[in-house]
Parts: C-alpha cells; structure tokens; sequence
C-alpha cells in the first residue's frame, strides 16, 4: 500500500492506494469513526457490488451501517439530491465531530463531500472512491459540488476529507467505458505539467484500462501525487496553479452541457476530449507546435477515448457551446481563462482568450 500525504496547514490528510481496504475498513479509519452508527452515502450500482463488503467489514468491528442508496448516475449530484442526503444526515443525528463515509465514484464524492460541508456547518467525511476517475482525481483536493441548470459544479463548497482510501480492487469491477473514462484524468496530470509521465500513459495506457493492477496502482499513485503537490500549493485555486487542473475542462463542460450530462458523453470522454481541443487551439494560436496537438490526440485515441466532437452529431454550432462555457466558474471580471499549452508537460492559464474565435475554433471542429 502507498501512503501519498495531501500537506495542507492544519487538515493534512492521507491518501492510501493498495488493494485490500475496504474489508480492512474499520481499521483503516480508526479513531474517526467514534461512534457506534456510521453514515455510509452511496449508489444502486456501488451498493450492489461492494455494499456487503463494507458492512460486514464494519459490523465485525461492532458498528452499525446506515446506508443512503442514490440512483446512479449524474442527476443525484442535483439540489434535490443534496436535499435528500441532507435531511438523512438530519435524521441520523449527525454531529459535527462525526465521519461520513462516500463510497462511489465522483458523483457520490462531491455530492456526500457538499453535503457534509454544510450540515451543521461542517461535518467530516471520508472517500472511499471507488471509479478510476474518482481515485486520481476528484477524491482528493477538497472540491465538493452539485450541478444546476446553469451548469456544472456551479454550487459547492471547499471541504477537505479526513482520509481517502482507494481501492485498487474496486476497479475490477468498472465496466470498460469508466475504465478509460478514468483515463483521461490520468492522462491530464502527464499533458499538463509532466511529459515523462505522458510517456508512460501512452505506453502503458492500454495495459491500465485493460487491468494490469500493478499499472493501475503505478497510475493511481502518481496521478495523486500529482495533484496533491498542486493543491497543497493552491488549495482554493486562488494563485492559478490548482487552475491548471482544470486542462480540458472548460471545453469539456460545455460538451457536458450540450450532451445533458448523461451517458452519451461521460465526465471523463468530455475531458478527453476538451483536452484534445485545448492542445489543438494552443497550436492554432500558435502557442504549441503542431506535432505536439497529434500527439496529445494520439494518447487519447490509444485509450479508446473520443478525439473528435463532429462524432457526437451535436445539433449546435461553435456558438452555442461558447454559451455553455459564460456559465464556467472561472469566470473573472467577464472573462474566462483557458488552460492551455505551450508544450506537452506544459500548461498555462490563458487569460486573453476570445470566445468569438474559441466559437469559429469549435465550428472547424464540429465540421470535422
């Protein structure tokens, strides 16, 4: 098992990859689960695969498991999911000094992490993640948050967890499309500031989502180390540096945007894609060679990941998904910054970017 700390003042937390933790789960939380009854916030489809695991693994150690069971999927991430899970936490009686337990993937992270955020002004909270994607990236860092209307993670709150532990064996479980949808966050932290580390992906990429689990726990780790050194270095994204997280993201929500969040394009597909789109504007203004955008789109496409918007038949034009990106929540003073590239392992905030040219940029795209 890897111990990978997140070195934040006051509220340092571990993350901990390796297989094996969750029926060691008592255990491996310890003290934070004081009392008796534990919360435990997840969904239909965690529930049925790992639910027994996690009860009998609690039951054992003497507590009792209270399960809050969402549909799966992007819409329990929603105001009435939030809601839900708050008047639950209500009725169970939580304490400010209790530990909530999200087990699931990053739905279920940032719902179970906002939600715990606000009852009774901040309750603790532990991720079991469960999803490639929720394991290298949205587990860890603090970032909770609901979609709305106007758009995606709009309402959240900063609130760090006291512990995450991933389970490399919870993996083996995904289905192959989350598999490579979790992918893509790996991918990101090598385009981003590490080309040593795309180099690996690209050629190791395949064995990662096909189920190698020593290079699955090589990626898990590697890509939380990553962003923990980021946002122990920018925890609420204040300087620019935790921005760069944010590489293939703002394409990436306006696609989500277009799409309805739902299963015609998954978080992780749209990042793949929004970073396939970022390298290639970055070359298109002249910031990054051409050869290195091929790349970049190359690495997405070995993985099995989109690299190309006109294949998703969008009934938009480059106009109508610049709309989606006004909703973004970098926006600063009316404009938005871009997390784009001057080399692969080189990313940099952007903040002269016009949407009028991002919208002809997106029209070449949708045409093919």
């Amino acid at each position: 098992m890897a111990v990978i700390p997140v070195a934040l003042a006051g509220r340092s937390y571990d993350v901990r990859v390796g297989t094996g933790l969750l029926p060691d789960l008592a255990a491996r939380c310890g003290t934070l689960l004081r009392k008796t009854r534990v919360p435990v916030v997840t969904d239909a489809n965690v529930h049925a695969r790992w639910g027994e695991t996690v009860a009998r693994a609690l039951e054992d150690a003497g507590k009792e498991v209270r399960w809050l069971v969402h549909a799966p999927g992007e819409q329990a991430k929603s105001w009435e999911g939030l809601a839900r899970t708050v008047d639950w936490l209500l009725a169970e009686e939580v304490e400010r000094g209790d530990h909530i337990l999200a087990l699931g993937g990053g739905v279920i992270g940032d719902l179970a992490g906002f939600a715990a955020a606000i009852t009774k002004r901040g309750c603790g909270f532990i991720q079991l993640p469960t999803s490639l994607l929720a394991q290298v990236d949205s587990s860890v860092g603090g970032k909770t948050a609901i979609t709305t209307p106007a758009g995606k993670n709009l309402v959240g709150a900063f609130h760090q967890p006291a512990l995450v532990l991933a389970d490399l064996d919870t993996l083996t479980t995904l289905p192959p499309r989350e598999l490579r949808s979790g992918f893509a966050e790996v991918l990101k932290y090598g385009v981003l500031g590490d080309r040593a580390f795309f180099d690996w992906c690209r050629a190791h990429g395949g064995a990662v989502v096909g189920g190698d689990l020593m290079m699955q726990q090589h990626a898990v780790e590697q890509s939380v180390a990553a962003k923990a050194r980021i946002v122990a270095e920018d925890e609420r994204e204040t300087t620019g540096t935790r921005a760069l997280l944010n590489l293939g993201h703002t394409f990436g929500h306006a696609l989500e945007a277009e799409t309805g969040y739902g299963q015609d394009l998954l978080h992780g597909e749209a990042v793949a894609l929004g970073m396939v789109l970022a390298a290639r504007y970055s070359a298109r203004i002249g910031h990054l060679a051409a050869e290195e955008a091929i790349l970049v789109a190359e690495a997405v496409g070995a993985a099995g990941l989109p690299v190309e918007i006109a294949r998703l038949q969008l009934d938009t034009d480059g106009t109508g998904l610049a709309k989606h990106m006004l909703h973004d929540k970098k926006m600063d003073a009316g404009t938005l910054p871009f997390i784009l590239l001057r080399a692969i392992g080189e990313a940099f905030l952007d903040r002269a970017v016009s949407l009028d040219d991002v919208a002809v940029f997106l029209d070449e795209q949708l045409r093919g």
